[in-house]
């Protein structure tokens, strides 16, 4: 059984992400096109509730993507997707 991570960790991999992304323009620019940032006002938007939880998200969105990530860093796929968890922090509406 994998351990979930904590918060610090599931932010941490999720900059790791960011910096998997941003290393190559062909990676970059479709999470680019699809936040509708620019790279401008990345890192603004670095800082806004729940931008590590989207980089997650866009890594997830790809098998090839989230399994390079993963094989870059020789961690099991499915880390990502318990560190988005995490990240994406459930809403108070969400326990009724």
């Amino acid at each position: 059984m994998i351990r979930r991570p904590t918060t610090d960790e599931a932010e941490a991999l999720a900059l790791q992400a960011l910096a998997f992304l941003a290393s190559e323009p062909e990676r970059i620019e479709p999470f680019l096109s699809t936040t509708g940032l620019n790279p401008a006002n990345l890192r603004q938007a670095a800082g806004e509730p729940g931008f590590l939880a989207a980089v997650l998200d866009h890594i997830g969105s790809s098998d090839s993507l989230l399994l390079e990530f993963a094989g870059n860093l020789r961690l099991n796929p499915e880390i990502v997707a318990d560190a988005r968890r995490v990240l994406a922090r459930p809403e108070p509406d969400d326990f009724s």
